[in-house]
This record gives structure tokens, C-alpha cells and sequence, in this order.
């Protein structure tokens, strides 16, 4: 018994060190605390409840929903729509500290609120992540076009080559990458020019469960032939989206544009 404890510690807590343990917490602690937020509002106006109309609390926690939403994402602002309803019923509908409403009205209240604090919460954090996906694409073209021009104004080789890993190593989230002119002996997983991970017949998860934990091959090609691959090592669970390994292929075609250049000067 001890030695199964033991051993299941320190699994453990590997993998709450891990990103993708990390992420799970970073998560659960939003989601909490979008939950409480509506709960600790409709609690402090428990002192007001007798001047201030449960319309008022409704809409009040409400828009503080849609606050929450706006900073974070549709799991939370459910979560808070949600605790939102819970709050209102429990703290401003007779009788008071329970879930049961003996009023009609209130019924028709809380039922309004819970819709309008979920719909609009969801409206709310769609249009963020609409932000964010259109902030995140910026960046990242941002990053193709300086490589770009590393590549027109006809730098060093080796220098795009040394910038495209840095690049990679920051978009992918990576350990550490290199560029390798030849090719793995044994296929592993590689990157597709599509922004998929496949490793032999397998479709890898990367949004779900990250890139896999062993080397991961990017193809340099240019006009078609390959030149060699960037070798990508990123810690378990590190996840990723489509757009950006598809902006890490469009990197790797950078430096397969300065090799060639390089190889057709000789």
C-alpha cells in the first residue's frame, strides 16, 4: 500500500507540474472563480434587498456575467450564468437561503436571468475569442513576415536557419528545436503542410492532448523537394492549434527558400 502511494505521488505531481497539468489547474481556478464572482455579489447586496428591487440584482448580476465572459471564455461565462441564477434565488427570493421560490414572479426572474446572463455570457465570450484568434493571427504572420525579409535582403543561411528555430521555439511553445539535413532513420510524427501531426497512421490530438513527447519532424521544402526538417522536442502535453503549426510551416518554407538560394549560388 505504501509503495502504491509513494509512486502515485510523484506521478502526480509531475503531472500537475506539466503544462498540460498546468493548464487544467490555470482553468479550474477560472471557472471557480467566474462561479463566485456572481454568488459574492448577489451575497453583498443581501443588505439592500429590501430597497433595491430584484430587477435591479437581476440585471446587476447580469451585466457582471457579462464582465466575467468578455475576460474569459464560454466554459466560465456558463459557469458564471449559472452561479448567477443560484445567487439570485438563493440570497433574493422567499424564502431566503434556500432554492426554493414561493413567488411567481421571482420564478419568472430568475428563469430571465439565468437566459439572458447565459446568452449573453456566451455572445460575450465568443466576440473575446474572436479578439484573441484575430490578435494571435497577427502575431503570428508577424513573425513569417520577418523571417521574410531576413530571407529577401539575402542574409546568411545559417542566421535564418538559427531564426526560424528561435520563431519555433516561441510560437510552438517548444524545449528546444533544430535544423537537421537529414532525416529520421525511423519515421516519427511529423508536422503535415495541412497543420495536422501525424505519427504513421495516427491523427495526433495536438488541442487536446499536445504535441507528442519525442521528436516531432518538420519538413524544410522548396518548390516541392525536401532539404531537411527541423526537429522539435516540446514538453508533454504542450498544446497547440492548427494556425500555428500552419504558421510553423510557413516558417520552415522560409529557410527552404534561403537554403536553396544558398545551395544555387554555389
Amino acid at each position: 500500500m505504501c509503495t502504491v502511494g509513494s509512486t502515485a505521488t510523484p506521478q502526480r505531481e509531475a503531472w500537475l507540474a506539466s503544462p498540460s497539468g498546468r493548464w487544467y489547474l490555470r482553468r479550474g481556478a477560472i471557472v471557480v472563480l467566474a462561479a463566485a464572482l456572481p454568488i459574492g455579489l448577489a451575497a453583498a447586496l443581501v443588505p439592500f434587498r429590501a430597497s433595491v428591487p430584484n430587477a435591479t440584482v437581476a440585471l446587476g448580476l447580469a451585466a457582471l456575467v457579462t464582465v466575467v465572459a468578455a475576460l474569459t471564455d464560454r466554459v466560465a461565462a456558463a459557469a458564471a450564468g449559472l452561479a448567477a441564477a443560484v445567487g439570485f434565488d438563493t440570497f433574493h427570493t422567499r424564502p431566503y437561503g434556500s432554492l426554493t421560490i414561493s413567488h411567481a414572479q421571482d420564478v419568472e426572474t430568475t428563469v430571465l436571468l439565468l437566459v439572458v446572463a447565459l446568452t449573453v455570457g456566451q455572445l460575450a465570450a465568443r466576440s473575446h475569442s474572436n479578439r484573441l484568434r484575430a490578435v494571435t493571427t497577427t502575431y503570428n504572420l508577424a513573425r513569417v513576415h520577418a523571417i521574410a525579409e531576413m530571407v529577401a535582403s539575402g542574409a546568411d543561411t545559417d542566421a535564418v536557419v538559427r531564426a526560424v528555430a528561435s520563431e519555433l521555439n516561441g510560437l510552438l511553445r517548444l524545449r528546444t528545436s533544430w535544423f537537421d539535413p537529414a532525416f529520421a532513420d525511423v519515421p516519427g510524427p511529423f508536422i503535415e503542410r495541412s497543420g495536422g501531426v501525424s505519427w504513421g497512421a495516427i491523427r495526433w490530438g495536438t488541442t487536446t492532448i499536445g504535441l507528442p513527447a519525442t521528436e516531432v519532424s518538420l519538413v524544410v521544402e522548396h518548390d516541392g523537394r525536401p532539404l531537411g526538417r527541423f526537429v522539435l522536442l516540446a514538453e508533454p502535453g504542450t498544446r497547440v492549434t492548427e494556425e500555428e503549426l500552419v504558421t510553423a510551416v510557413a516558417l520552415a518554407d522560409q529557410a527552404g527558400a534561403s537554403l536553396a538560394a544558398h545551395a544555387g549560388s554555389r
